[in-house]
């Protein structure tokens, strides 16, 4: 199995902790955000990852190298420009197997990822599935309206003035298809939430989202990275 970490971002929010490391190399529990991730990967069958880099690359390339280290294979995309996050899925189009998943690299993961993608094998007509599920901070985060199987119906981005009658949060965790590249415009900024979703619905193709009970957390702020390693540090003693 394959797997894409999004690991371009600033971090602006959490700085000063990012003035010197990508905020996907913030420390949880005296190892690195990305480590942690690998790691709950790895348990899944997963062996290769693909990494986009931009901002400090350096750090996170002479951390992992090749990934051999961890038993496993790490190819690494530069980006000069950001691309987003949809744009850096195109730019590793040539890598890519037929499935493949995919998570930000600012959210702590303990998700079962072989019963996420199970859930997206049943569903034969999906370009893709996402963890959607509750959040404590709706208003600035990206929303879709859903039905009863959880198909989705609409995508409504951040930030919200007012907040949708019925809506799951997007947790950015996904499995695609890889003719999901198809819809994605080469060398262009391009967001997966705010761009392709809305696109391949506005052209009848389904996409459905998937709960799950595992931990997961952004940690894109002070206060819900303190909250992530508070956390972690208690699962680890369990």
């Amino acid at each position: 199995m394959q797997a894409i970490i999004l690991c371009a971002g600033f971090g602006t929010r959490l700085r000063p902790l990012t003035d010197s490391i990508p905020k996907a190399m913030v420390p949880i529990a005296g190892r690195p955000l990305l480590e942690r991730n690998i790691e709950q990967y790895k348990k899944f069958g997963v062996t290769e990852f693909l990494i986009n880099l931009h901002y400090l690359p350096d750090v996170i390339k002479n951390y992992f190298g090749d990934g051999s280290k961890w038993g496993v294979k790490i190819i690494y995309k530069f980006e000069p420009e950001i691309l987003g996050t949809a744009g850096a899925i195109k730019n590793f189009e040539k890598e890519l197997d037929d499935k493949f998943l995919l998570s930000y690299g600012d959210v702590l993961s303990l998700v079962d990822y072989g019963k996420l993608y199970q859930a997206y094998l049943e569903k034969s007509d999906a370009m893709g599935i996402e963890i959607v599920g509750e959040t404590s901070h709706p208003h600035d985060s990206d929303l879709a309206e859903v039905d009863e199987n959880l198909k989705f119906l609409k995508v409504n981005r951040k930030p919200h003035e007012k907040l949708p009658e019925k809506y799951k949060s997007m947790r950015g965790i996904y499995v695609f298809n890889k003719k999901i590249t198809d819809f994605i415009p080469e060398n262009k900024y391009y967001e997966i939430d705010h761009n392709l979703l809305p696109d391949i619905l506005d052209k009848g193709l389904n996409f459905y989202g998937y709960e799950t009970q595992d931990y997961l957390k952004d940690i894109g702020t002070p206060e819900r990275y303190q909250k992530a390693q508070e956390d972690f540090k208690e699962i680890i003693k369990i």
